[in-house]
């Protein structure tokens, strides 16, 4: 048992003002008692938004850097006018959708495209 009389742990209420007095004063929470430290939250921050879209925008251009350096097109087809709109296409079409195959883009996109700019040619006529 604990000492003295009546097994307590304390021998009065000054001991347990002891104990609490050499608490360090880091331990009470805006002066309002004591806090037990290993009860404490652990201090992590969250992610921002702008550290979120940080790291997708990473990951992006490792995807597209990977395909650039893989095929080797060169780095200036990212300066294309036409690079920023296929982007913003892929993202707005969404997940699921399967990219075209190397049959499509050679035969009826090619065609499409073929056409469109013979028709814009035919208006400078």
């Amino acid at each position: 048992m604990y000492g003295g009389v009546g097994g307590n742990m304390y021998q009065g209420e000054s001991d347990v003002e002891e104990i609490v007095s050499r608490l360090p004063r880091s331990a009470s929470i805006a002066g309002h008692g004591r806090k037990d430290p290993f009860l404490s939250k652990p201090k992590s921050q969250q992610m921002t938004l702008k550290g979120m879209v940080k790291g997708t925008r990473n990951m992006l251009g490792r995807y597209v850097g990977k395909w650039f350096y893989d095929k080797g097109i060169p780095f200036d087809a990212a300066n294309s006018p036409y690079f920023p709109p296929m982007v913003s296409a892929i993202q707005r079409v969404g997940p699921g959708v399967k990219p075209p195959t190397a049959y499509e883009l050679s035969g009826p996109i090619l065609d499409e495209e073929v056409e469109e700019v013979t028709k814009w040619i035919e208006e400078y006529k």
